[in-house]
């Protein structure tokens, strides 16, 4: 395998400094919120955790659809590296989630719409780990793999639009006229250290599948797969 390339190492270096400088704004600039108050905090990392995750796993959809249209191994290498970060950044939205219910709807879990479609989505992915581990051969685990997260993508735009499609106590974080869930406004400081959030998930979800696909090749030409 060839050595880590330069911009790897950038990204690296990035999100050494820009996650702790995200952790610093969130808890030290945004103001308290005057009703949730300081748990109102954990909804910066939820939702970019949750943003991340669901790019993650339109990434995989992608990268499936591009193997099946060139067979090139490293396509089902970025499928699949994507996949496995996307269901860590889906876990956190969901424990991060659980978190801010507890003190403010008074239980760590509801049946919500939005709720229960994350968690089908995380366990539709997690049986693509199954999928994969049941069949023998390279060739097939990246054919049914690419099938499989071209067809999952579906429960994405589902789980994202949960809470206008369907009644929810979900709060709205950007509120359309009409829209179903009670909308959450925020101040000018909580709007940047919110797209700062999203911008700093986003660079750790790239880095991530980087450094989780890089591995993936490694794994592959050490059990005589790559190519």
């Amino acid at each position: 395998m060839t050595k880590k390339p330069k911009l790897l190492r950038f990204l690296d270096i990035l999100c050494l400094i820009l996650v702790p400088g995200a952790l610093v704004l969130i808890l030290f600039f945004t103001p308290t919120e005057r009703v949730m108050g300081s748990v109102q905090k954990v909804f910066y990392f939820h939702v970019s955790a949750a943003w991340a995750g669901m790019l993650s796993f339109l990434l995989a959809a992608v990268a499936g659809g591009i193997y099946l249209s060139t067979r090139k191994q490293k396509w089902d290498w970025l499928s699949l590296s994507a996949i496995e970060v996307g269901l860590v950044f889906g876990l956190i939205a969901i424990l991060s989630g659980m978190i801010w219910a507890q003190p403010i709807w008074n239980t760590w879990w509801v049946w919500d719409p939005r709720l229960t479609t994350t968690a089908i989505m995380e366990l539709i992915y997690l049986a693509y780990f199954i999928l994969r581990s049941s069949l023998n051969t390279p060739e097939s685990r990246a054919r049914l793999g690419a099938v499989y997260a071209i067809v999952s993508a579906a429960t994405v735009p589902l789980t994202f639009f949960s809470i206008r499609l369907f009644r929810t106590i979900h709060p709205v974080v950007i509120a359309a006229g009409g829209s179903g869930g009670s909308a959450f406004n925020m101040t000018p400081r909580m709007l940047l250290a919110f797209f700062v959030s999203l911008f700093v998930f986003t660079l750790m979800l790239i880095d991530l599948v980087w450094h989780r696909s890089q591995l993936a090749e490694l794994q592959a030409i050490n059990q005589g797969e790559g190519g």
